[in-house]
């Protein structure tokens, strides 16, 4: 029986990879294209083609019967748990964590900094060759409050302590405790989001998590805060985020939208106090050496019958 591996880079540019000669795996390239590489039902792991969509991340799956790994190439499972219904039970689905966390956290602080020191008007100042001096924000002494303290929120973290900032706080699924400190609960947000000069949302798209920042969340925030959404587009319920936003009670910086891509003549585009950046958060030169290392590993211990590593779910 053949055992395939489906790769969305080729196999001759990843260094370290299982020789074929001695593992039995047959490395068979597909990017998301419409021609499948070989018969599905030989594949034994699938790394899913990156920022290719729902459609294409689940197209073979229903198909994929020696199928025992699922490796994403994202940090979020979204795009691909739809068709995780159709799979035999016992297969691990992995996340790309380790992958993003450098080239995330950097989007984020970008975007806080260029939010808050006004950024957008220097830019549309140049293009009509105007000087907008005045006084801006600044990071420094500002609260900031992560919801969704994973491996991205901690790297965001990171690198905010160089900042000065008054406090950073830290939410996650469950309440725990780190080495910077106490993070804690979904539950605990009602408290924590008054106190807030900035929010950045870096939590994964659940059911628990889609339309988490709602009206409700959205109104809890402080006047003049800056909401920041680095996770997925349906974390935030774009309705009421226009509702404030337009308000001009409070700011937002959006890596991600609902609906994404965001549409022509859609009012976000040009509501107030709203920067927009078109989903480009792990997509930097960053990527492709750490997803490379990420699939040479996973792929040499999956040949030695060793566990894999970034499992977030078996299928049943």
């Amino acid at each position: 029986m053949t055992a395939d591996v489906w790769l969305p880079i080729p196999a001759e540019e990843i260094d370290g990879l299982p020789e074929p000669s001695e593992s039995g795996l047959t490395y068979r390239f597909w990017d998301g294209g419409p021609d499948l590489p070989a018969d599905p039902a030989d594949c034994v792991f699938y790394a899913v083609p990156y920022m290719k969509g729902t459609e294409v991340a689940v197209r073979p799956l229903a198909a994929m019967s020696s199928v025992r790994v699922v490796q994403t190439l994202s940090a979020g499972i979204d795009h691909v748990t739809p068709g995780i219904g159709s799979l035999h039970p016992g297969v691990r689905l992995c996340n790309a964590k380790g992958v993003h966390e450098a080239s995330t956290a950097e989007l984020t602080l970008a975007l806080i900094l260029a939010s808050l020191r006004g950024f957008p008007g220097f830019v549309r100042g140049q293009d009509k060759e105007e000087w907008r001096a005045g006084f801006y924000p600044a990071l420094a002494d500002k609260s900031v409050l992560i919801v969704g303290y994973g491996s991205i929120g901690a790297a965001i973290e990171d690198r905010l302590a160089p900042f000065e900032c008054a406090r950073v706080a830290r939410v996650a699924r469950s309440a725990r405790t780190t080495e910077r400190g106490e993070v804690r609960a979904l539950a605990d947000l009602p408290t924590l989001l008054p106190e807030a000069d900035i929010v950045v949302l870096s939590a994964p798209l659940t059911e628990r998590t889609k339309g988490l920042a709602n009206a409700a969340f959205l109104g809890r925030m402080k006047d003049g805060a800056l909401l920041v959404n680095v996770a997925r587009g349906p974390v935030v319920d774009t309705k009421a985020l226009l509702a404030e936003v337009e308000s001009g009670r409070i700011t937002a910086a959006l890596d991600v939208t609902d609906p994404e891509p965001l549409p022509a003549g859609h009012p976000l585009w040009h509501a107030p106090g709203v920067l927009i950046s078109p989903h480009v958060g792990g997509s930097t030169s960053a990527f492709m050496p750490r997803a490379k290392r990420l699939l040479a590993g996973q792929l040499t211990r999956f040949a030695a019958g060793e566990p894999v590593r970034n499992v977030v779910l078996t299928t049943e």
